[in-house]
Order: C-alpha cells, then sequence, then structure tokens
C-alpha cells in the first residue's frame, strides 16, 4: 500500500511515498536517471556514512566556474542555492591552496572540480521514498513505468595497466624512508595508478558490480557529461552540520579472510600494529591542526582513536576529529583549510605533497579528491576519494589509484602488498566483467 504527502516549498513540490520494494524501484531509477547528462547518486551502505541509505540529484545543466578562486565560487553557488549542489573537487586544488603545481601525465583531463544543483532530487531511507521537484509525482510516474535494469557480468573490454613496476614502487618506499630520516616528513602518501588508454565500460553496470562487492559507508555515482565517477570510499573528509566539523580519517588496513578465525586475527592484529597505531595519530594531529584553523579553541576532540571497521575487502582502523566552527568562518572557508585531507598526504603537509609530485608518476586528478553534497542551509558532507574508478568515456580512458602511508618503519614489500590489496575490489571487477573476447586483464 502506497501512502503520499505533499509539501510546497518554494519553487519545489516534495512527493513521498512508502514502499517496500526498494529493490525494484532502485533499478528503475537508475534506468531513469542514467540519460541525464549530470547525476550523482550517494549510498551508505555501512555504519558511519551519509545520512539517508540512499540520494540521487540529477540536473541539465552544470554550474559554471567564473573566476580562479575556486573555493570562493563554490562559497557563493552554496550561499545562492535553492536544492542541494553535487560536487566534485579534484586533488589538483592543492596547487590555490598552497604554492604549488601538477605536471605529472593526466589519462582522464578532468576538471579541477566539477558542480551541478539539483533540479531532481530523490532520498530513500526508513522505506520511505521522497522525491523534490517541480513535478515530483510526474518524475514518480516516470520511474515507475520505466523497465528495470539487470545487472550484467559483461561490462568492460579492455587491458588494465599498472602505471608503475613493483621493483620501481620498492625504490621509492626506499627513497620516502630516506627523507623521513633526513627529517623532510615523517610520513608521506605514496600512490601507484592502474588505467586502461583503450577500453569500453559500461559504467553503470560497474555502479552494479561495485555496489554489490564493496557495501561501503561513502560511495558514490557520479555522471558529469562524459566523464563517471564511481566511489567506493569508505573514509568522510569533512563534514559540517550546524556549527560541528567531523572528519574521520583513515590509516591502518589489513586484508579480509574467509576463514572466521583467520579473518578475527587479522582484525586484532590491525588494532594492536604499533606501526599502524603511529600512522593513524600522526594524520589525527594533522586534521586536528587543520581544523583549529577554523574551530573554536579548545573545541577540536578526538571522540574516537584507532577504530575498528570491517569492510568486504579490508579493515580498517580509522579515527574521529570533531570541533565546533567559529562564528565568522564559513562553512567553505574551513573545507579550505583543511583540503586536501592529511591521510592522502602526509605530514608535514606541504612538503609532502611537494615530494608526492616528484615521487609519483601520474595525475591523480579526482583520486585524492573529495565527492559530496552541498545543502541549501550551509550544511555539507564529503568523502575522501579512495577505491575510486574514473572513467572518461569520450576518450575511452580510465583510471584508478591505491596509495598507503610510508613511515621510516614501512617494509616496501608489504606495503606493496597493501596497494594490491586496496586496487583489488576495482581490478578484479574489471577481470571478472571483460567481454567474451577474453581481452588480458593483467
Amino acid at each position: 500500500m502506497l501512502h503520499l504527502y505533499l509539501f510546497c516549498p518554494v519553487q519545489q513540490q516534495r512527493f513521498s511515498v512508502t514502499t517496500a520494494d526498494w529493490p525494484l524501484f532502485h533499478a528503475r531509477l537508475m534506468a531513469w536517471i542514467k540519460d541525464w547528462p549530470y547525476f550523482a547518486v550517494y549510498e551508505n551502505q555501512r555504519g558511519k556514512g551519509w545520512d539517508q541509505p540512499f540520494r540521487a540529484l540529477c540536473a541539465k545543466q552544470s554550474l559554471k566556474p567564473e573566476g580562479a578562486d575556486a573555493f570562493s565560487q563554490i562559497q557563493n553557488w552554496q550561499d545562492h542555492a535553492q536544492m542541494p549542489i553535487a560536487l566534485c573537487l579534484s586533488y589538483d586544488l592543492k596547487n590555490q591552496v598552497e604554492r604549488l603545481e601538477s605536471t605529472n601525465p593526466d589519462r582522464i583531463h578532468a576538471p579541477l572540480y566539477l558542480a551541478f544543483e539539483a533540479e531532481v532530487e530523490v532520498v530513500y531511507a526508513n522505506e520511505q521514498l521522497s522525491i523534490t521537484a517541480e513535478n515530483p509525482e510526474q518524475v514518480f510516474l516516470a520511474i515507475h513505468s520505466i523497465l528495470p535494469i539487470e545487472a550484467r557480468t559483461h561490462f568492460f573490454e579492455g587491458q588494465v595497466n599498472c602505471g608503475m613496476a613493483e621493483a620501481e614502487y620498492l625504490d621509492k618506499v626506499n627513497k620516502v624512508r630516506q627523507h623521513i630520516e633526513e627529517g623532510d616528513v615523517y610520513e608521506l602518501n605514496l600512490c601507484v595508478e592502474f588505467f586502461s588508454d583503450a577500453c569500453k565500460l559500461d559504467m553503470l553496470q560497474a555502479y552494479f558490480a561495485l555496489r554489490q562487492r564493496s557495501a561501503v559507508p561513502m560511495s558514490a555515482f557520479l555522471k558529469f557529461d562524459s566523464l563517471y565517477v564511481l566511489s567506493a570510499s569508505p573514509e568522510r573528509f569533512l563534514q559540517k552540520q550546524g556549527d560541528i566539523l567531523v572528519s574521520q580519517p583513515i590509516k591502518g588496513t589489513r586484508p579480509r579472510a574467509k576463514d572466521p578465525e583467520q579473518d578475527l586475527a587479522l582484525r586484532e592484529e590491525l588494532l594492536r600494529s604499533e606501526k599502524d597505531r603511529a600512522e593513524n595519530v600522526m594524520i589525527v594531529d594533522l586534521v586536528r591542526n587543520d581544523l583549529a584553523h577554523s574551530c573554536i579553541p579548545g573545541t577540536v576532540k578526538v571522540p574516537e582513536l584507532f577504530g575498528i571497521y570491517s569492510f568486504p575487502q579490508v579493515h580498517q582502523m580509522i579515527s574521529e576529529v570533531r570541533g565546533q566552527l567559529r562564528p565568522e568562518v564559513h562553512g567553505i572557508e574551513a573545507m579550505k583549510s583543511c583540503f586536501p585531507m592529511g591521510s592522502m598526504t602526509g605530514a608535514p603537509k606541504v612538503m609532502a605533497m611537494q615530494l608526492i609530485e616528484g615521487l609519483e608518476n601520474a595525475k591523480r586528478g579526482i583520486y585524492s579528491g573529495s565527492i559530496g553534497v552541498l545543502e541549501a542551509n550551509g550544511d555539507f558532507d564529503l568523502n575522501v576519494v579512495i577505491r575510486t574508478l574514473v572513467y572518461n568515456e569520450k576518450d575511452s580512458a580510465l583510471s584508478f589509484q591505491a596509495g598507503g602511508a610510508i613511515t621510516y618503519d614501512s617494509k616496501p614489500e608489504e606495503e606493496w602488498r597493501e596497494i594490491l590489496i586496496k586496487a583489488s575490489a576495482i581490478h578484479d571487477m574489471l577481470a571478472q566483467a571483460t567481454y567474451p573476447q577474453d581481452l588480458p586483464v593483467t
């Protein structure tokens, strides 16, 4: 039985319906949403994540940047928004925060930032579906009448390559250790790119596959014209609710095991690891320092340190840092002062980013950036772009990256294994999704 409600904001209307048949409606919704030039889907499938289990935003036009200061532009957009804004920030916005540059090769050619204000918003939570639009009932009927899309096993054609040989990576880990020994940095996040330069990928089917494989709390699926971003991220960069800022940095990883006893042993090993605790606490201190620039003195606290959370492929060590925003500081200013996130750079942050540019051989682009939603009331919620596949349909190019924090105690071979573990969810999905031509995935 359906129970209908109508609400009448200034320009939009909201239509709500109670339904328990979410899987079928979700399949219909994705069939309807795929033809929009701009859409963003956010899902909280496990634990700490987006406020709703499912939220989708759609628009026919994107917001056009004006001027060189991205964060001032984003602040202006939010200040004048009537509906939620979907936002995607590139890691390379660091060059506007600090005097830095990005000169490594770029296969995807994504803009520095992308945004659109929703024309249609769909939210599903607690068996309640809500649609906000000019004509929400028409939207509901259009979705309800469309044929649902079924998941397929074959949706990728191409060859995935690793952008850095194991021997090269091991050498660079040792170079990072040398920088640490010389006092340049305490910790540095080193990343490796996996890519395909000529491929065909059905991103909607990839979304279905990754959604089934990697149920995580901060996942997102975005389309901006011919650019797609599919993120199975478990990490929150920054959330603003009222005057409270929250960051949940991740440092520390162990693989999952099929055997329950072995899996529990790996979890306990992570919890007790002095190396992982040291990495985690260094990033927590960095986040505390970042938040202190925008928060009332004495309000920056760490309510959770070294929390262990289990996801389909990995166990992760997650901490939480909170602070109360100063009244005179705009939320976007706080976002800028924390960007990019310390868990993807190292400490000290600026020196780490300078060294990263010389050590890595691919532009990070959207990877290590952030995806999320700006609310019209000034709040926002942003993830850390990890476990993320980026696909440029126009250029038939895809990229995903994996990284890890290097400390002086790091063992290069163990760091390499961690890279492969982190990349496995996307890599294995593509390997099993290759079209029947049996093209190799290496």
